[in-house]
């Protein structure tokens, strides 16, 4: 088991001006928390893993393949592994974002 408060990060990465943090790592599922930190654009490149990101506070536009997904407290977006994807527009924006590594020579 691993716990950790979630206003701890999101106090950390504000302060930081944003980016991530890892709060969980482990051989299966990881966890990161996110907080874009504005005026910044969001730079991520598509990634090998899927990923669901969970708003946990503030709105913005999640890009997915050129569509346009708005996002707000307690909306989740599942984001398929290989995907352009990109926060737009955001505002106090903090996501938790679960995925699990995918083992060498696994699909």
């Amino acid at each position: 088991m691993h716990a950790f408060e979630v206003g701890a990060v999101k106090e950390r990465l504000s302060g930081a001006g944003g980016g991530y943090e890892i709060v969980h790592e482990s051989a299966g599922p990881r966890g990161r928390g996110l907080q874009p930190g504005a005026p910044e654009p969001d730079r991520q490149q598509p990634h090998e893993d899927d990923e669901p990101y969970i708003v946990l506070e503030g709105s913005g536009v999640l890009e997915v393949e050129g569509e346009q997904v708005p996002v707000s407290e307690g909306t989740a977006v599942f984001v398929e592994a290989g995907a352009e994807h990109r926060f737009t527009a955001y505002e106090h924006l903090s996501v938790l974002v679960i995925f699990e590594r995918k083992a060498a020579g696994n699909p």
